[in-house]
């Protein structure tokens, strides 16, 4: 029997020796009220080295053990809406926490008067660069009243001193949601999409499921967004919850437009109930523990025209946004695009 041990052996190897020095090899027989050997030795250790083996392989809680480093390698971003809450108290260390998950790119959620969350975009840019992310796109509001040209060149100006390749308009406020206030936008965001390519940024719209539903025969996003947006100026950021939420198949759009969506945004879905419109966020789950194929998915996603994805959850992870974050990368990296 050893009696020395190496000083730098590890907490499992220091565990299953402590057992076999100490462990007795039997168990008791309820039935005959007595004692009987249980294993040997040496299948004990066989079993018990494969699972310090197994151990090893994981982290805490059972988690998948790729690190942060391993998981960049995918490069799986975020959509920092996520963490509006956090971001809102501490940016620094929520980015912090970010890149500790293994994320590698973020994609910025709060952008005024040429300033991100309050930095400048010098300041922000080398922030997230120094905890090894990088921003590389930025959602940013074009109202229905629409924007001064002169607005639109400092938001460009702005977006490209940060360095992002993506500028995404995210959203359009109920009151604007009919055919007459849609084309006018459109057009007003085809003129952005053209001062930001000059400045080197693709310019994209993010969708949710109000622009599937039917007004008076036309469906916005097939009928309008799609034909009307300039595919040069305009790219389309796709997230797949509320696509299918809206009962879509995304990989028949990808289809039916090949190219035209650059952007992934990823949440799941706990349900596969019948199609919905109203902006109702209580079926958002973590990505891969809901109904959503997204392997299937990803597949299509040169069809797609995908370069970037985001994880992005509404509901900032009922609570617990970092944990949410955790189980979402961790099913990425491990089961769908392994």
């Amino acid at each position: 029997m050893v009696n020395a041990l190496p000083l730098n052996a590890s907490p499992i190897f220091l565990l299953s020796f402590y057992i076999l020095r100490n462990i007795n090899f039997v168990e008791f027989n309820h039935k005959e009220k007595s004692m009987k050997p249980s294993i040997r030795r040496r299948e004990f250790l066989k079993t018990t080295s494969a699972g310090a083996l197994g151990m090893m392989a994981l982290g805490p809680l059972g988690l998948s053990s790729c690190g942060p480093k391993e998981r960049k390698s995918y490069g799986v971003g975020l959509q920092l809406y996520t963490i509006r809450d956090a971001m809102a108290e501490d940016v620094p260390g929520s980015l912090q926490k970010v890149s500790d998950l293994g994320y590698r790119f973020v994609e910025l959620a709060d952008y005024s008067d040429g300033k991100f969350y309050g930095y400048s975009p010098k300041e922000f840019k080398k922030m997230v660069e120094d905890l090894g992310m990088k921003v590389n796109s930025s959602h940013t509001q074009v109202e229905a009243a629409g924007i001064t040209l002169d607005n639109a060149k400092i938001m460009a100006d702005a977006h490209a001193e940060l360095g992002v390749e993506y500028c995404v308009q995210p959203w359009v406020n109920e009151e604007d949601r009919n055919i007459e206030t849609y084309k006018k936008m459109i057009g007003d965001w085809n003129e952005v999409g053209r001062l930001m390519k000059e400045v080197g940024i693709q310019f994209g719209y993010h969708n949710h499921n109000f622009e599937f539903a039917n007004l008076d025969g036309v469906v916005p996003y097939f009928d309008i967004f799609m034909p009307e947006m300039d595919a040069d100026l305009i790219t389309m950021e796709i997230d797949l919850f509320w696509a299918s939420k809206a009962g879509q198949d995304p990989v028949e759009m990808f289809n039916t437009y090949p190219g035209r969506f650059q952007l992934f945004h990823l949440k799941d879905m706990s349900t596969s109930e019948a199609p919905f419109y109203e902006v109702i966020k209580d079926d958002i789950c973590e990505v891969g523990e809901g109904v959503i194929d997204f392997k299937r998915i990803m597949e299509a996603k040169k069809v797609a025209g995908m370069k970037y994805m985001y994880v992005e959850d509404d509901n900032q992870g009922n609570g617990k946004p970092f944990e949410a974050l955790e189980t979402s990368i961790s099913n990425i990296t491990t089961d769908i695009l392994a």
